[in-house]
């Protein structure tokens, strides 16, 4: 969108706090008279309700969360195993190819797609599909 077609009133000015008494914003600024919420550096933390018990406390607990526990992994199909430079695939060869992070530490190596040669595997998780089509292509799996 060109600047010439914004509608007019798409971009509002900036409240101008402090410049006298005429505007509606002069003297105390938009903050009340004394309290936090008038002091600099004052910041409400996320669902505070003044003192009172805050609603998401009032609610009863329901379900249970299970990520809170789960060790997170990179997920990496078959059919990016194809940039990877030689047979061996682990961490380290993942990182160089720039196929997950420098900072994972699990890999889980999904199904999709195909395999091109015999790859050696070293990976914390892999999926059933996976497994099949890296031993049918004379793959094999090494224990992590």
């Amino acid at each position: 969108m060109k600047e010439e077609n914004i509608p007019s009133g798409a971009n509002r000015g900036k409240k101008r706090l402090g410049r006298g008494e005429g505007n509606g914003h002069g003297k105390t600024c938009c903050r009340g008279h004394k309290g936090a919420g008038a002091r600099s550096g004052y910041s409400l933390r996320a669902g505070f309700e003044g003192g009172q018990m805050p609603l998401f406390r009032k609610l009863p607990q329901r379900g249970f969360n299970q990520k809170r526990f789960q060790t997170p992994h990179s997920v990496v199909n078959l059919s990016e195993l194809s940039k990877i430079d030689g047979e061996k695939v682990d961490l380290e060869s993942l990182k160089q190819a720039g196929l997950i992070r420098p900072n994972s530490k699990r890999i889980k190596l999904l199904g999709t797609g195909n395999v091109d040669k015999a790859y050696q595997v070293q990976v914390s998780l892999f999926s059933k599909s996976a497994k099949e089509k890296i031993e049918a292509a004379g793959g094999s799996f090494i224990e992590e």
